[in-house]
């Protein structure tokens, strides 16, 4: 019997949030971003120390249900032209060609073959914009200069890491030509900007007018589902082209962004309940995934080395091109660090690597842990470093 409730679905729902919860106690104690908190309980809770869950089909899914709407909501903070800036495009460029320089090299170095080093390489072009953007939005730091700048050039390294993903696929497999990489950077190209163009110009009037009908008066709500509804839509569609789900519900919540609502319900209001369970959840999965018990002494150098290549190449990589661009030092440094956490993408990545052989059960292990570690990072510089004293009464 006991099994049988252990199973169900609201007993590990119920399970979940209590560890975010606990997380949230474990970084008011530690004077941490709730995220970090939320991802060390996770570790405890996980097959690292407890083994009392585990990254189920069912933990998976309501993880990624909470990084899309996690990446809406951030999306509502910014209005197009926020991230709309050519020098993005350049420090995100740079910031995924010298991490996939710096892990190809590395892997190498330490004695794996070509295949496991392109693909190394690949995973470590990735940034996750959900653990940056949460951490600056928990700060207050959201509408600032730099924390557009990282997300702008996050949405762009997210692109371009997922086209080299694709590109690394065709090396390894033999076949790979020019007209390949030409299709799937047009493709994603093309879908990014008639999201963001359908978006403003017909989803956002078409939100205006539900929200003045009648209809509306007497059912609040509606316009909400109608909106939460276009957000999915949208990561359907961006993970059809072969681009992240999250990307797709970014652009959503940037195409809302100036919906002016008289007789609904907030958007934001209502797409912050929903982030404040389901993102909660998805960093507890982070940690959860995590498994430090299969570490042995080669993978843990492997680790260590991969782990410091990847702070380093982002914090060069973007930090560098911002400065010479007219950036601030400090807000330079604030923009490499924010690009350092490679969090559920470069998971994904590695995840592919190993289904398709690429990598072994060895690799794809140091990619987890390294992802792991480069999320953790990030909250710690900021808070303890970079805006010491910011966010302490959050």
């Amino acid at each position: 019997m006991s099994t049988e409730i252990a199973s169900t679905i609201e007993f590990q729902m119920s399970l979940l949030l209590f560890v975010a919860l606990a997380g949230y106690l474990v970084a008011s104690r530690i004077n941490q971003s709730a995220v970090i908190g939320e991802i060390l309980v996770g570790l405890v809770v996980g097959p690292s120390v407890l083994g009392l869950i585990t990254y189920t089909d069912f933990v998976r899914s309501l993880a990624a249900l909470g990084a899309v709407i996690l990446l809406f909501v951030i999306g509502l903070e910014f209005k197009i032209k926020d991230i709309l800036d050519p020098r993005y495009l350049v420090i995100g460029l740079c910031g995924v060609i010298i991490p996939w320089i710096g892990g190809y090299w590395i892997t190498a170095a330490l004695g794996y073959g070509f295949e496991s080093a392109v693909f190394v390489g690949t995973a470590m072009t990735a940034t996750s914009i959900a653990i940056t953007a949460n951490v600056l939005r928990e700060m207050g730091k959201l509408d600032t200069d730099v924390a557009r700048a990282i997300i702008g050039t996050a949405v762009i390294d997210d692109v371009l890491s997922l086209m080299a993903l694709s590109i690394t696929v065709d090396v390894v497999s033999g076949t790979f030509t020019p007209a390949s990489v030409v299709m799937v950077v047009l493709k994603d190209l093309a879908f990014i900007v008639v999201a963001g163009y359908a978006g403003i110009k017909v989803v956002a009037p078409l939100l205006e007018w539900i929200d003045r009908t009648p209809f509306s008066r007497k059912y609040p709500e509606f316009l909400f589902i109608t909106a939460m509804m276009f957000a999915f839509l949208y990561a359907l569609g961006a993970e059809a082209v072969g681009i992240s789900a999250i990307i797709g519900a970014f652009i959503a919540g940037v195409s809302f962004h100036g919906v002016t609502i008289v007789n609904s319900r907030d958007l934001k209001e209502g797409a912050e309940y929903l982030h404040v369970i389901f993102a909660s959840i998805f960093f507890v999965s982070l940690g959860i995934l995590a498994d430090f018990s299969a570490l042995t002494p080669d993978i843990m150098v492997f680790l260590i080395a991969l782990t410091v290549i990847a702070v380093i190449t982002k914090v060069v990589g973007c930090g560098i091109p911002a400065a010479l661009m007219g950036v601030g030092r400090q807000e330079s440094l604030i923009l490499g660090f924010g690009m350092a956490p490679r969090g559920e993408v470069a998971m994904i990545v590695a995840l592919i690597g190993l289904n398709m052989a690429l990598i072994d059960q060895g690799i794809y292990l140091a990619i987890v842990l390294m992802s792991l570690l480069t999320t953790v990072v990030t909250p710690i510089v900021y808070r303890n470093w970079l805006y010491k004293g910011a966010g302490e009464s959050a």
